[in-house]
């Protein structure tokens, strides 16, 4: 199959393809390669592949190839599949050593039960999050896709998914899919106290349950936070108000008066009634 793509028919909408000037840009823009080549030896990294040893693994949204050339030049063997013939055809044009397959994951992987070792995916998932079509639903999506995919593996082995949620109900759904497919693991976040540095891994095991890896940047973190940490046996009720006065509170109600003054509204005077606790009704 190398040198060649296998294409289904594709009956998407054309906005669901890119198109050849979008594909290009993956491969002639350095900071996307490099990029692209960074979180693809951080997902290889998490696959904890035997060393000294060839593994065949599965590149699930492998666009141009930029993450199978670094599968290749660490001595393993790759089946790459993409949604975008356009994506591809440029894997082609430069010669990949990988096989490429033209299809959907959300329809599921054509591969037979056990035949890979470990799988990655750079910034693919989270568009099995996206309703795309009326008839394309997220959660059967998700589910079809992980529940194909752990039969393609071999037990024991490993699947990362390096994504970009767009909230946590999306890291939500993701990985309850994934977990009713048969999946064990979570998620794996490096430098999560970083705006720019930050990136989210979903790392699975099939078969076995495994030790989750830690994060990078998070033992600073945690050492930071170790010599802050309190512990108090009162509820936090307002812990997400970010340092602004609690909603209600003398102070909260003394603020609200002070912006309607500013804003020339009339505003009953202070008094050392205000905002004083009453007591609960009968």
């Amino acid at each position: 199959m190398a040198g060649s793509v296998r294409r289904p028919e594709q009956t998407g909408p054309p906005e669901l393809f890119y198109n050849e000037t979008e594909a290009r840009k993956y491969t002639q823009n350095s900071r996307m390669i490099e990029i692209q080549t960074q979180m693809s030896e951080r997902a290889v990294e998490l696959l904890s592949l035997p060393e000294d040893q060839p593994c065949f693994l599965l590149d699930v949204g492998c666009g141009s190839g930029l993450s199978g050339d670094y599968i290749s030049e660490q001595g393993h063997h790759w089946v790459g599949i993409d949604i975008s013939s356009a994506m591809l055809d440029v894997a082609l044009e430069r010669e990949v050593e990988g096989d490429l397959i033209c299809g959907d994951m959300g329809q599921g992987i054509p591969f037979r039960p056990g035949t890979f070792d470990g799988c990655i995916s750079i910034s693919a998932l989270q568009w099995l999050c996206n309703a795309d079509k009326k008839t394309h639903s997220p959660p059967r999506r998700l589910y079809c896709f992980f529940s194909m995919l752990y039969s393609a593996l071999a037990r024991g082995s490993r699947a990362v998914f390096q994504l970009y949620p767009e909230n946590a109900q999306q890291l939500e759904l993701v990985t309850a899919q994934a977990m009713r497919a048969g999946f064990t693991g979570g998620m794996v976040v490096d430098y999560p106290n970083s705006a720019k540095a930050k990136k989210f891994f979903l790392c699975l095991f099939a078969g076995v349950s495994g030790v989750l890896p830690k994060g990078l940047g998070t033992e600073s973190a945690e050492q930071e936070s170790s010599r802050h940490v309190a512990f108090t046996n009162q509820r936090m009720r307002f812990k997400l108000t970010r340092g602004k006065s609690a909603k209600k509170s003398k102070d909260w109600i003394l603020e609200k008066k002070e912006r309607r003054r500013r804003q020339g509204k009339e505003v009953r005077a202070d008094t050392k009634f205000s905002g004083r606790k009453r007591r609960p009704h009968f």
